[in-house]
């Protein structure tokens, strides 16, 4: 998809230079009769880097995309993992970790090893199946 963005571009720039040498011309030999294939010659000018213009933002727009659907998947599985989570933890640890929460503290490590050492065994095991 680059390579073929760089090549566009490539050519869009050669296009580009063509073109202004060929305007560069017009005006050295400019007369009043070719006012209007001065205006021409900025008009093609103009589409052109519209269209490369445009190229390029469809080009973004086909990446953002992508980007959204992996963010929209990435954080489906982080609800269903954060659910499961949920449903293993006793209520101790979901009232420690609601505090937790509210104070803005991190885990002590001793908080933290028996907060992980009982659901770790169940959460191995229900998250293999559902893998």
């Amino acid at each position: 998809m680059k390579v073929t963005l760089l090549q566009k571009q490539g050519s869009d720039r050669m296009a580009m230079k063509v073109l202004f040498l060929e305007l560069e011309q017009h005006l050295k030999s400019s007369s009043g009769a070719s006012v209007v294939a001065i205006d021409n010659k900025i008009e093609q000018a103009m589409d052109l880097v519209k269209s490369h213009l445009m190229y390029a933002v469809r080009e973004e727009v086909e990446v953002l995309k992508e980007q959204i659907k992996e963010l929209i998947e990435k954080n489906s599985q982080l609800e269903q993992e954060n659910t499961l989570l949920k449903t293993l933890a006793s209520p101790e640890q979901l009232a420690q970790f609601q505090a937790q929460l509210q104070t803005g503290s991190p885990p002590s490590s001793s908080q933290s090893q028996g907060t992980t050492q009982q659901p770790a065994q169940p959460a191995s095991q229900g998250s293999g199946p559902s893998a």
